[in-house]
């Protein structure tokens, strides 16, 4: 049974904070109004779907009685039998616990694994896909910080992504991703095995996390050589530590100010991102299944070039279409991994 309660708690939360808008929301207030009410929006729209269909299927029933309206009624029983159902998952789904992280920006971080200089290649074949699947998304990809090998490979990169849904849609991209394929740098042709980690972390603001000034050292240092994104011939690249944690993060922008609020942005991720995980380890302690995590050391995908195949190990979803896939074209993926996060969420509560 769907809580009728709640439904009629968020109707008129809808219709209050819609009522408030209309009337000229105070202009501190209006951003926060705003904010909740397009997250209530889609939730409501499903619920009057769903009621609009169950005060239907009584209507119809009611028909039946009528000899002239009998068989108009069978024919929408028939039909309603059929979509309520469907309605009344696509509202459990909707009244699932939002994570609130959900709605941010998120940070790409990128890093070979095992492998060498194969893996730094793969790790930035790996920058490439995301860009594209970005573009392709309409949302905009912005380089942070990028060090790159000699043979044009990627020893560490940092992106920040932004538009709507971001984190919701890249979260499940955290993990080990190990490529399968004969490398460039080998001549014997033989097929090698390599990876690279991804983390995909929220951007947090200057409230989520407080980090005082005392905690962290700052360093500013030449970019330049065959790693560096632009060869600088000022040291405007900056490198922070954050003290209590050791987590060192850089930017090598031109612009040192720039590099600053680029590196602070990630570690405020980063610190961030340790107290989401803390956060979710104590409430599912028990839960088994964690596709949304963000386990860094779990091995989540297998992308094989001979065979043109790529296979999400989470899920066991298997697509022959590995191109497409390099060339950014995730959205099967993540669609499939959502629907797995979601059942398992619904399953929970059951």
């Amino acid at each position: 049974m769907l809580p009728e309660d709640r439904l009629i708690q968020i109707t008129q939360r809808f219709e209050f904070l819609e009522a408030q808008l209309n009337a000229g929301a105070a202009p501190d207030k209006i951003a926060a109004i705003s904010r909740e009410y397009a997250e209530l929006k889609p939730v409501v729209e499903e619920i009057a779907a769903w009621r609009a269909a169950r005060d239907g299927m009584a209507e119809a029933q009611a028909m039946l009685t009528d000899p002239e309206m009998r068989e108009l009624a069978e024919d929408e029983l028939a039909r309603l039998k059929v979509a309520l159902p469907e309605l009344e998952q696509r509202l459990r789904i909707a009244l699932l616990p939002k994570d609130a992280a959900d709605a941010r920006p998120a940070l790409i971080e990128i890093r070979p694994g095992t492998g060498g200089d194969e893996a730094a290649l793969f790790a930035g074949d790996l920058l490439s896909m995301y860009r594209r699947h970005a573009e392709a998304q309409g949302w905009s990809f912005q380089l942070l910080d990028l060090s790159e090998t000699e043979l044009g490979g990627v020893k560490e990169a940092v992106a920040r992504v932004e538009g709507e849904g971001v984190f919701a849609r890249l979260k499940y991209e955290s993990g080990v991703h190990r490529v399968q394929r004969v490398p460039e740098t080998e001549s014997g042709g033989r097929i090698h095995t390599s990876a690279a980690t991804v983390a995909v972390l929220p951007e947090a603001e200057e409230v989520d996390i407080d980090i005082p000034a005392t905690d962290i050292r700052i360093d500013t240092m030449r970019a330049s050589g065959a790693g560096g994104q632009h060869v600088n011939t000022t040291d405007s690249a900056v490198r922070i530590t954050h003290l209590p944690t050791g987590i060192i993060v850089t930017s090598s922008e031109k612009s040192q100010h720039q590099n600053r609020a680029n590196a602070m942005a990630v570690l405020r991720a980063r610190l961030y991102d340790i107290e989401r995980q803390r956060a979710d380890a104590e409430r599912a302690a028990d839960r088994k299944s964690q596709v949304g995590s963000g386990d860094r050391s779990e091995r989540i995908r297998t992308y094989n070039f001979p065979q043109g195949r790529m296979t999400d190990h989470r899920i066991n979803l298997t697509l022959y279409a590995l191109d497409r896939v390099m060339a950014g074209d995730l959205t099967e993926i993540i669609d499939a991994l959502t629907a797995h996060d979601q059942a398992e969420k619904l399953a929970a509560q059951e």
